[in-house]
């Protein structure tokens, strides 16, 4: 005769790997939405002119730190898009 133990072990078996599958995948969705958030003001041409008229004149920390303020990007991000001008 089966226990109560053997009869439960796979359904505690079961349910634990749907609870794991379901944590990591929050968790990857959690990292994918930090990496990429849709509130993220656009840049607009003004600010382009701008940055580019700052980097011409070698003030490149000013240029990054313009775009930073008036778009939210991390420091990494902003001298990228400065650089890329």
């Amino acid at each position: 005769m089966l226990t109560a133990l053997q009869i439960a072990t796979p359904s505690i078996v079961a349910l634990t790997a749907v609870v794991t599958a379901a944590a990591i995948w929050l968790i990857i969705l959690a990292t994918r939405l930090t990496h990429r958030p849709r509130n993220r003001p656009g840049v607009s041409i003004d600010l382009v002119d701008q940055a580019r008229e700052l980097k011409a004149l070698g003030r490149i920390q000013e240029a990054v730190f313009l775009v930073r303020g008036e778009t939210g990007m991390s420091q990494r991000a902003a001298a990228r898009f400065v650089n890329r001008l």
